[in-house]
């Protein structure tokens, strides 16, 4: 099986070089490059991507990649929800239990998966803890160290 990260790298250059009108030709096309995934993934893949689909006038739609500006945006939005819900991370090898405010771990986690893909296998959200569950090659320290990164104000 593939890897992820190296999937939506295809999936964003497929999107980029073509005019990819519908998630089945997508579908298609990713079978072509050695990529067989079902629907439902491929919707997630799309999310994750931020893509979206933009009118050719009288000839349909087709999908589109955020701009560079929308993505560091995007990012932005994801880290102040992140920050706004944060309380603390611990970890049992490569699994983080990240503590949160009452209601704020479905954001927390979201903003998880979409500032760390490359880090995290997924996120699992309750009211007021998500579990992270890190890619194997991944260690505590490398996962906070690349979230400080990105977060700078958060604490252990």
């Amino acid at each position: 099986m593939k890897d992820r990260s190296q999937r939506l790298k295809v999936v964003k250059r497929i999107i980029r070089d073509q005019r990819v009108t519908s998630q089945e030709q997508l579908l298609g096309i990713l079978k072509q490059h050695g990529y067989s995934v079902t629907q439902a993934t491929l919707s997630r893949d799309l999310k994750v991507l931020n893509v979206a689909k933009i009118s050719r006038s009288s000839h349909g739609y087709y999908y589109t990649l955020p701009s560079a500006e929308e993505r560091r945006e995007s990012e932005r939005n994801y880290i102040s929800d992140f920050v706004r819900g944060y309380v603390s991370i611990r970890f049992s090898h490569n699994i983080g239990v990240i503590r949160t405010l009452t209601g704020h771990a479905d954001s927390v986690a979201i903003a998880v998966d979409n500032v760390m893909p490359d880090t995290v296998l997924g996120t699992v959200a309750g009211d007021d803890t998500v579990i992270a569950v890190l890619k194997q090659s991944m260690s505590a320290e490398e996962f906070m160290s690349l979230l400080r990164e990105k977060v700078p104000e958060i604490e252990e």
